[in-house]
């Protein structure tokens, strides 16, 4: 009885553990995105003020067009790759909550074939 209480004991043990990993992951990760938006959100303000300042220094109607067609392009192109970036950061979430399960869900399969 005293080695089924070690056993348990451990198991949970090393449940814990595993917690604590895929905790961190999580963290670590969530902490990457908030600093990725807090990026974006900065580089976004500042663009849209110096698109301000250009605009109203505009002499003509024509100018202020292209400035406006140039900030929508680049402004996209930003919001894409922002995108992007926060897909892959939200994607390595997944995989780094789960890594440290791997091991046992390998067991778990191998126990039971």
């Amino acid at each position: 009885m005293f080695n089924q209480f070690e056993d348990l004991k451990k198991f949970n043990k090393d449940g814990i553990d595993l917690a604590v990993k895929s905790f961190g992951a999580t963290t670590k990760n969530v902490q990457a995105i908030a600093t990725e938006t807090a990026d974006y959100s900065k580089k976004a303000f500042e663009q849209s003020s110096a698109v301000v300042e250009k605009l109203v220094c505009a002499k003509t109607l024509d100018k202020a067009f292209e400035i406006q067609s140039d900030f929508a392009k680049s402004a996209y192109e930003g919001f894409v790759a922002y995108a992007s970036k926060l897909g892959e950061l939200y994607t390595d979430i997944a995989k780094d909550s789960v890594k440290p399960y791997e091991a046992i869900i390998s067991k778990v399969q191998a126990a039971a074939k």
